[in-house]
C-alpha cells in the first residue's frame, strides 16, 4: 500500500505526476474562518519554481495554483482545500533512454521492484516536481500558526559551507542560493557552473528554523515533535539525513556541554531563559519554547548527463546518461520546501495540543 497523506489533524494529501496534467494537494482538518486566496500562495511557490536562473533546471513552470475548494467568501470553510498546479513545460520525450534501462540512484528500479511497472516521464511522483504541491499546502499551514516565523537557508554546497560569522538574513533573497553569506553565494556560482557544465550535479544541507513556537506542542513518545518533523523531511525526493538541533554533533559533546542550561527568565517572560539550544528548540519531544530548528541534507541530483554503469529492464548490462533538463543542485530549491514541511508540522501539532489541552 502507498500512502500519500501526511498528519494527524491538520492533514493534506498530495497527488499528481511530473509529466501529468497536473499535481497538488488536499488540505483536510484546517479550522474555519481563516482568510486565504491564491494570493496568499503565490510568492512561496515562486520561491520554488523552476528556470529562475541558471542554476536550476531550464523547466519553465509557472506554477500557478488554483484554489478549487474549502474556501468561500474568501475564507476557510472547514471542509477540504484542493489546490491544483497545472504543468504546462513537459518534455516527456527526453526520457525515452529511461523507459528502457534505470537511473541509478534514482527511484527507477525501486518503484519497478514494488509494483512491475512505473512512469519513466520524468520519475512519476518520486519526481522533486511533487514539492510544489507541498509548499502549497505548507502556505495554508502558516495560516494556522501566525504567531509562528519560519525561515530556511542553504547552509553548503558540494561541502562548501557557509561562514557563521557571516551570516546576515538579508542576503537569503538576494542570490539564488537561499544564501546567508554573500562570499559563500559567489563560490556556489562558480561551484554549480563547473559541475553542470561537467555533466554532473551537488548535493547540499538546507538549514531551517522556527521562532515563536510555545512550550508545550508535540507528545512524549508517538507524535514526538522531533520525530514528526524528522518524517516530514525525510519523505522529500532526495532527502538522505535530519538532524534537529546539534543532531549528530551531539554524539561528541559531554553531558555538561549538551546540556541547555536554565536560568529565571526576566521580568514579563513566558518561561525560563535557556542558555544554550543544542536541543533545537525540543526536548522529550515537546517544544521548550527555544527556535525549533533541523538541518536536511540533500542528495547530488541523481539525473546527470555523465554516463553510469546501469542494468536495463531485462537485467542486461549497459550504461546509461539522462537527457533532459534537471536541477544541477536539487538542493538549491530545497529551502521553500523544507519550510513549508515545518509549518505543516507545527500547524499538525497546536492542534493536536489544543484538542488534549484545551
Amino acid at each position: 500500500m502507498s500512502y500519500n497523506t501526511f498528519g494527524r489533524v491538520f492533514r493534506f494529501t498530495t497527488w499528481g505526476e511530473s509529466h501529468g496534467p497536473a499535481l497538488g494537494a488536499v488540505v483536510d482538518g484546517c479550522p474555519p474562518g481563516l482568510a486565504l486566496s491564491e494570493a496568499d500562495i503565490q510568492p512561496l511557490l515562486d520561491k520554488r519554481r523552476p528556470g529562475t536562473s541558471r542554476f536550476t533546471t531550464q523547466r519553465q513552470e509557472p506554477d500557478q495554483v488554483r484554489i478549487l475548494s474549502g474556501v468561500f467568501e474568501g475564507r476557510t470553510t472547514g471542509t477540504p482545500i484542493s489546490l491544483m498546479i497545472e504543468n504546462v513545460d513537459q518534455r516527456s520525450k527526453d526520457y525515452s533512454e529511461v523507459a528502457k534501462a534505470y537511473r541509478p540512484g534514482h527511484a527507477d528500479y525501486a518503484y519497478d521492484a514494488k509494483y512491475g511497472f512505473r512512469d519513466y516521464r520524468g520519475g512519476g511522483r518520486s519526481s522533486a516536481r511533487e514539492t510544489a504541491a507541498r509548499v502549497a499546502a505548507g502556505a495554508v499551514a502558516r495560516l494556522v500558526i501566525p504567531e509562528v516565523s519560519i525561515r530556511a537557508w542553504v547552509e553548503a554546497i558540494g561541502g562548501d559551507a557557509i561562514d557563521p560569522a557571516n551570516f546576515d538574513p538579508a542576503q537569503i533573497d538576494r542570490n539564488p542560493f537561499f544564501c546567508p553569506d554573500a562570499a559563500a553565494a559567489e563560490r556556489w556560482e562558480a561551484l554549480i557552473d563547473a559541475a553542470r557544465k561537467s555533466g554532473s550535479s551537488l548535493g547540499a544541507v538546507i538549514a531551517c528554523e522556527a521562532t515563536g513556537v510555545p512550550a508545550g506542542w508535540g507528545a512524549p513518545l508517538y507524535a514526538k515533535l522531533d520525530s514528526e518533523l524528522a518524517a516530514a523531511c525525510m519523505s522529500i525526493n532526495a532527502v538522505k539525513g535530519v538532524e534537529i538541533g546539534d543532531g549528530f554533533a551531539a554524539a561528541s559533546l559531554r553531558g555538561e556541554d549538551n546540556a541547555d542550561a536554565m536560568r529565571p527568565g526576566g521580568a514579563g517572560a513566558d518561561g525560563p531563559e535557556f542558555l544554550a539550544n543544542h536541543a533545537g528548540g525540543i526536548a522529550g519531544g515537546i517544544s521548550t519554547g527555544q527556535p525549533v530548528t533541523v538541518r536536511v541534507a540533500f542528495k547530488p541530483t541523481s539525473s546527470i548527463l555523465t554516463p553510469v554503469e546501469t542494468i536495463d529492464r531485462d537485467g542486461a548490462a549497459t550504461e546509461i546518461r539522462t537527457k533532459g533538463r534537471h536541477d544541477p543542485c536539487v538542493g538549491i530549491r530545497g529551502a521553500p520546501v523544507v519550510e513549508a514541511m515545518m509549518a505543516l508540522v507545527l500547524a499538525d501539532q497546536k492542534l493536536l495540543h489544543r484538542a488534549q489541552c484545551g
